[in-house]
């Protein structure tokens, strides 16, 4: 897959009517290997209500400064190209449930 495609894909989950949870990690972040399990949690328990990505900061520092991740790992959520919610860190399946479902309800 070309960049131009990957930018693409990535441009219309943003713009999307479906929750977009992003996931800014580095490969040698421990806490960032903890959101794996956490993220197949959430994803479990919300279906088709989220998508989620994962995206390597490193690798694609562009997105990282356009989203103003600072750290590792970073969770931004987006609906329809609005930033709803960012937080560094390490954050439980049930507290993103709650967070998710909190902004988007204020989003909608």
């Amino acid at each position: 897959m070309t960049t131009k495609t990957k930018n693409s894909s990535l441009d219309k989950m943003i713009h999307n009517e479906t929750p977009l949870l992003i996931d800014f990690y580095a490969d040698w972040c421990g806490p960032c290997k903890m959101m794996n399990p956490i993220l197949k949690d959430l994803k479990k328990r919300m279906g088709d209500k989220i998508n989620i990505i994962k995206i390597d900061a490193e690798k694609n520092p562009a997105a990282a400064i356009k989203y103003q991740v600072r750290g590792v790992p970073s969770l931004v959520l987006i609906k329809q190209g609005d930033i709803l919610w960012q937080q560094a860190g390490v954050v439980q399946a049930a507290r993103l449930e709650s967070i998710i479902n909190e902004k988007v309800a204020k989003h909608a």
